[in-house]
């Protein structure tokens, strides 16, 4: 780690390793002001090693707004609530800069009820609507916006801001020969395109001084060749503004908002995604240095990169957002106890793709550091003996908590492998991270001396004997019996379920299911368990035919930008949908589908069907144990997603 774990110095301010945590919308803003939940959140990452922090854009105008959650533009009432940020992260060892941004033609017109102003007034790619072509005056308020803006941030205490040109955004727009038809001084030649990002800048250095820190944040979206900007035309562009002298990074992301996916990308991606653009981008320049983000999962990947010269620092967004403390401790060379970002976007793009604050699956502290302590655990007022039954995420997380608390914790679980269903979801294709992390939850338990026995299905006897005053339900959900569909509920069972070869998905990726050749998948979820188990079937060389009462397949996966993904290479492996259909009867042989739309029945032939429908919650224990006190957590009390499991595991053992 070498490269990694090396000072870099920008403006006078040393930076103490390469780690930045990059700017990206938390969406934790309470009317419009920085509080408790965003500074905790920052000074977790702080105090976690982070060499630099880049706070959540905000808006530079009213046109500009695009969340609940954005802070308020156009006011210095930001200024103090900034500052009470600003002054611990500092403090803490790291150095503060804030994104500024506004996405052009690329509104919410139902957050900001006004026109998206952009240079020639092109459509939206957030919403349906169109966008306002600028007069030359509005130009110039948004060139004051942005100077205004900075002096702010300025004045708020953050070192330094970066300047947004990533993903199509305004300045991108303007930068971009289709979405920048103006015949004025801000277009046509592309010393005009690039007149409004180099003034911005220019005015920025201007007021802001000479030890201000200013960033220029880039994407690169190679798949839309002849319509996002090339690597070359990139490289130029970037070229004009290094040469002002003013430019001291510049930061490299993946995507646009015509490649949405990339932006933040899943797993369905390759790691890694910018270095080909960045290591030009190193033989361009004479004074920035050079930013690598999107793939940077871990601190071998961004060493990778670093050593072989194609950036100078990396920006790890969310493998420090699932483990806040991942530069200290690779910095203190313990690589292997960091808990690993599983891309799965569920909770950190899932839930601000819906508006809301965000979370992350595996780490339930993320937004909640405020209340939690994040991941620096107090130790128990009394030590307890605990026993968890059940070993997947929501015990899991109980005995691992638990332990770091100081109670001596044992969990037992009845297979022969820890991670339950969850461990399932780690077989389907590309989700191996899944996996790495059920490795790490065993080294942590080792470290902490937690008891691990598997292979151990205990009966109610044998937890009432159990030495343990506290014990945690963990027993998880199993696929319905009956596999019942919630778009029939006249029908308690599926017709046609003594016919056999009706299996679950948790069948399938364990092996145990007989398919033959032409299977079909019933996906009344939208979600992993479906998809993903058609994709490994698929994969696999079967026929697969996907039936969903959704409109279209992986409507859940949505929230996460992977849902494109996943039907790309669902349709390149021959994968055929029935969209808008329920299974009517299922003959052994063969499938009746009912158009929900129509009521329209016909019948294609198979030779097995898999139902992936809502699970029932397991739980075979009696209300309580004497003498002992129960909580019961995760999918025993309702089948539901992981991140919930996880979430009730942290908050059950941090009140223990």
């Amino acid at each position: 780690m070498t490269r990694l774990l090396s000072p870099l110095t920008l403006r006078g301010h040393t930076l103490r390793n390469r780690i930045v945590f990059g700017a990206h919308t938390a969406n934790m803003a309470e009317n419009g002001l920085p509080g408790a939940r965003y500074g905790a959140y920052l000074l977790e990452r702080a105090l976690g090693g982070a060499a630099m922090i880049v706070a959540e854009p905000v808006p530079v105008h009213r046109t500009g707004v695009l969340t609940r959650g954005n802070f308020l533009h156009g006011t210095d009432e930001v200024i103090p609530h900034f500052q009470s940020i600003t002054t611990p992260v500092k403090a803490a060892g790291a150095v503060i800069l804030q994104q500024l941004y506004h996405i052009g033609a690329h509104g919410d017109s139902d957050l900001s009820f006004a026109p998206h102003w952009s240079p020639s007034g092109g459509p939206s790619y957030h919403d349906s609507d169109g966008s306002h072509a600028m007069t030359g005056a509005e130009v110039k308020e948004l060139l004051d916006a942005h100077v205004a803006a900075a002096v702010r941030c300025k004045a708020g205490g953050f070192q330094g801001v970066e300047v947004w040109a990533a993903y199509h955004s305004l300045l991108d727009q303007f930068w971009t020969p289709w979405s920048n038809q103006r015949t004025d001084e801000w277009g046509g030649s592309l010393e005009n395109r690039t007149r409004f990002s180099r003034t911005i800048i220019e005015r920025i250095r201007a007021e802001c001084g000479p030890d201000f820190i200013i960033g220029l944040a880039i994407s690169y979206s190679p798949t839309f060749s002849g319509t996002t900007l090339s690597a070359a035309e990139l490289c130029e562009i970037i070229g004009l503004h290094d040469a002002t002298g003013d430019v001291d990074y510049v930061t490299v992301g993946y995507g646009s908002y015509l490649e949405f996916e990339g932006i933040i990308p899943p797993f369905t991606h390759a790691e890694k995604l910018t270095t080909p653009l960045t290591a030009q981008l190193k033989a361009v320049v004479r004074h920035a240095v050079i930013t690598s983000e999107a793939g940077v999962r871990t601190p071998e990947n961004a060493e990778t990169i670093l050593s072989a010269g194609e950036a100078d620092l990396v920006s790890i967004v969310r493998g420090q957002i699932a483990d806040p403390h991942l530069a200290r401790k690779a910095t203190e060379g313990r690589t292997g106890d960091i808990r690993g970002c599983i891309s799965c976007n569920q909770m950190c793009w899932g839930r601000r793709s819906r508006d809301y604050w965000i979370s992350c699956l595996i780490n339930p502290s993320v937004g909640r550091e405020w209340e939690w302590g994040g991941d620096r655990f107090s130790p128990a007022a009394s030590p307890r003996r605990v026993l968890v039954v059940g070993a997947g995420p929501a015990g899991l997380e109980a005995a691992r908590v638990a332990a770091e608390r100081g109670h001596a914790v044992d969990i037992v679980e009845a297979s022969s492998v820890i991670g339950g269903q969850f461990r399932l979801a780690g077989l389907q294709p590309r989700r191996g991270q899944i996996l790495d992390l059920l490795d790490w939850y065993e080294r942590q338990f080792a470290q902490l001396g937690v008891t691990l026995r598997l292979n151990s299905y205990l009966d109610g006897a044998e937890v009432a004997a159990h030495p343990a005053d506290t014990v945690i339900i963990a027993t998880g959900s199993l696929p319905d019996e009956n596999a019942f569909q919630r778009w029939m509920p006249q029908e308690p069972t599926l017709p046609g379920l003594a016919a056999g070869n009706v299996w679950s998905p948790e069948a399938v990726l364990r092996r145990e299911a007989r398919l033959g050749d032409a299977v079909v998948v019933y996906d009344e979820g939208g979600t992993w368990r479906g998809v993903g188990t058609a994709w490994a079937l698929a994969e696999q060389g079967r026929r697969v035919t996907i039936v969903t009462p959704d409109p279209y397949v992986g409507k859940e996966i949505t929230r996460t930008a992977a849902d494109g993904p996943v039907r790309r290479r669902l349709a390149q492996l021959g994968v055929q949908v029935r969209a808008e259909h329920c299974v009517a009867r299922w003959h052994g042989n063969g499938v009746t589908l009912r158009n929900l739309l129509t009521g329209a029945e016909d019948t294609m032939p198979a030779s097995a069907l898999v139902m992936a429908t809502t699970n029932r919650a397991f739980d075979p224990f009696s209300d309580s144990f004497p003498g002992k006190t129960t909580h019961r957590i995760g999918d025993c009390t309702a089948p539901r997603l992981a991140a919930y499991a996880f979430h009730e595991g942290r908050k059950l053992a941090l009140a223990l």
